[in-house]
């Protein structure tokens, strides 16, 4: 509101060369018994004075002179009665007369506040915009004027008025109003205290943080180059962790340091205990919250703000924070304190939390970003193992920032068609011929450049666009099969495998996509191999199986990739509908002589081993990783069949494959 004031302000010249003494919370109001005396009781009637209100210009005289005297006695006795506190004053601002709800209203009587300055009784001069409002309606260029102010009664109390400014009309004079709304004030405030404060720990809620919140980064970017700095010799205790000392020595460092927390399991209390057991807990961690915060901003630079921001969430609110030592240090003793266990109506009850710690410059950062990487960093301590503190890493931060950008753009990239592949050889161990080729998808992101399928296969799992683009890999992939096996029709076409995931097979019908893609491509069926990961295959039951089976019926190969990494059932090689066992590099790499690398018997042992069951149950097997001739030697005295890797070459162009099924057919002319 305008001319609103939030307290006593210094007293303000009233008018041109007078200076007036404000009644406010520094004056009280009243005269000595010799000036009241000297005045007449401004209630009573003056016929003849054109200062009383509701009088004319002059003496009037005439038949209706009486009754107008009359009326205006009545006006008078009104006036005095009213309890709205009221004066009238002149263009100048000085009091002609007050009635007694002002007197009251201000501790005085209404005859001490005649000739005084209505400016200086509401403390109306303070400021420039409310004087020049108020001199307005004094010089009748304004109708109205109104504003809040606190005032100090004679007795001590402060009360809070509304003030009103408006012309009498015909007349030269201003009518001045004071309501006391005291009361609606503190009702305001207590309604705002419930509205700003959680019902079940009294902390301050969500609406309230975010308040305080930005009302800290303001003032910190505001006083920013104001004797804020790093101190020298500043105490460095880790990759990260830095003190900023005291920044001065009012204690401002233009920080800001924010720990975020969520209770582990909090949920299963109020499931198996009841809400009512879970908001006492809740009540009790605020609690201990709050002593942690009270004991750390005693012992450093102030109290800090504790809050519930929601569910069994609180965050503790670090204002001019010394660095990230300092919130290290307040993070261990939370976790410190809500280890201890909890006595609620006969229930023992313990707790852990996970907190995400962030603290910065607060120039330049925002609530929303502040909040955001709070809860990026509580999400790294929940999947970190829980009931542990972990501080901001700009550094996994960019990733994770990275891997929201591929989510974002995966699925239109595909439209785009920024995708290619690329094919790797399966070489027979015995003779070295080409026999397939395994298919492997590149993504050539406009920003990041060229993507292998670690960067971004698992995102495509979780969003569910890894079935559009597993589709849009077959087709391509079946195609290309189909071009190289019509463009060279004198040599044994090749195989082409392909990588399914298992949510291709549980979100599609991939039996219909492999059947429809076969016959718009040509291919054979026994051309194509589909390889899924030992854990997807290895657990299949269902839907899954029928799906695997149904393929192999159609002529299709299944291998299983990345073999003797995870669950290893071999009891399963015999029920399901398996051709083809790829072994994971890792054993391979075990065989090692050159550059000072130690074989391992046991890798050794392991592969021939698998190999020899393989071969009983009627699979070929594939090694992974073959990058040297030692270890290609090795695979085929074992009995290996086929090998991949960068002795025979890396993944390569479509067009590469064309030339070395040339150079095959050359070999064999």
């Amino acid at each position: 509101m305008s001319g609103t004031s939030e307290g006593p302000r210094p007293a303000a010249v009233a008018a041109a060369g007078t200076v007036r003494h404000a009644i406010t919370e520094r004056h009280t109001l009243g005269r000595t018994t010799a000036e009241q005396q000297e005045q007449r009781d401004p209630g009573e009637p003056r016929e003849q004075s054109a200062a009383d209100p509701g009088s004319g210009s002059g003496s009037r005289s005439g038949p209706c002179c009486e009754s107008e005297v009359r009326a205006l006695r009545d006006y008078h006795a009104a006036f005095q009665v009213a309890p709205l506190a009221m004066a009238v004053i002149d263009h100048e601002g000085a009091i002609i007369s007050a009635n007694d709800a002002l007197a009251a209203l201000l501790g005085t009587e209404p005859a001490a506040l005649c000739h005084a300055s209505a400016a200086d009784l509401v403390d109306l001069a303070s400021d420039s915009r409310t004087w020049h409002s108020y001199r307005q309606v004094l010089d009748n260029r304004r109708s109205r004027f109104r504003c809040t102010r606190r005032l100090k009664h004679a007795d001590g109390r402060t009360l809070w008025v509304e003030v009103t400014v408006a012309p009498v009309p015909e007349s030269g004079n201003v009518l001045l109003s004071i309501a006391d709304i005291s009361d609606r004030r503190e009702l305001q405030a207590r309604l705002r205290h419930l509205q700003m404060h959680d019902s079940v720990t009294r902390l301050p809620n969500r609406t309230l943080f975010f308040e305080r919140l930005a009302s800290a980064l303001e003032a910190s970017t505001c006083d920013t180059g104001a004797g804020i700095g790093i101190g020298t010799g500043a105490a460095v205790y880790g990759p990260g962790r830095r003190s900023y000392g005291d920044g001065g020595g009012d204690g401002r460092t233009g920080r800001i340091g924010l720990c975020y927390l969520d209770l582990d399991g909090f949920k299963a209390v109020n499931d198996t205990l009841g809400h009512r057991v879970g908001d006492r807990l809740l009540a009790a961690v605020a609690s201990r919250l709050t002593e942690c915060a009270d004991h750390d901003g005693y012992t450093r630079n102030g109290g800090h703000l504790v809050a519930r921001l929601g569910g069994d969430e609180f965050a503790i609110l670090v204002e001019d924070s010394t660095g990230t030592e300092q919130l290290a240090d307040l993070a261990r003793s939370v976790l410190v304190a809500l280890q201890r266990p909890f006595d609620l109506a006969g229930q023992r009850l313990s707790v852990s939390a996970s907190i995400g710690v962030v603290e910065r410059v607060a120039e330049g950062t925002t609530p929303t970003g502040l909040m955001q990487a709070a809860d990026t960093t509580l999400y790294w301590a929940k999947a970190d193992g829980k009931a542990r503190w972990t501080l901001f890493d700009p550094e996994r931060n960019a990733h994770r920032m990275t891997r929201q950008a591929l989510t974002s753009t995966l699925r239109p990239a595909v439209e785009r068609e920024e995708f290619v592949l690329q094919y790797q050889p399966l070489v027979g161990m015995a003779d070295g011929v080409v026999r397939g080729v395994e298919a492997l998808v590149r993504w050539n992101h406009p920003q990041f450049g060229t993507l292998a399928p670690n960067r971004f296969i698992g995102i495509a799992e979780e969003d569910g666009s890894i079935v559009q683009l597993g589709r849009w890999v077959l087709r391509t992939a079946c195609r290309q099969a189909r071009r190289w096996q019509l463009d060279h029709p004198d040599t044994a076409p090749l195989f082409v495998s392909v990588n399914v995931a298992v949510r291709q097979v549980w979100d599609s019908d991939l039996v219909t996509d492999v059947a429809e893609i076969l016959g718009e491509t040509g291919l054979a069926p026994k051309l194509l191999q589909l390889e899924l990961t030992e854990s997807a295959v290895m657990g299949s039951a269902g839907r899954p199986l029928q799906a695997l089976q149904a393929l192999s019926d159609m002529g299709v190969r299944i291998a299983i990739d990345d073999f003797g990494t995870g669950y290893s059932n071999l009891a399963y090689l015999s029920r399901l509908p398996v051709s083809v066992l790829k072994l994971d590099g890792s054993f391979v790499r075990g065989f090692r002589y050159d550059e000072g690398a130690h074989p391992s018997p046991a890798d050794e042992t392991i592969v021939e081993a698998l190999v020899q069951l393989a071969h009983r149950l009627g699979l070929t097997v594939t090694a992974e990783c073959v990058e040297t001739s030692g270890q290609a030697a090795r695979l085929q005295r074992i009995g290996c069949d086929t090998g991949q890797g960068w002795l025979f070459s890396r993944p390569v162009a479509p067009e590469r494959i064309a030339e070395m099924i040339v150079a095959v057919a050359a070999n064999h002319a």
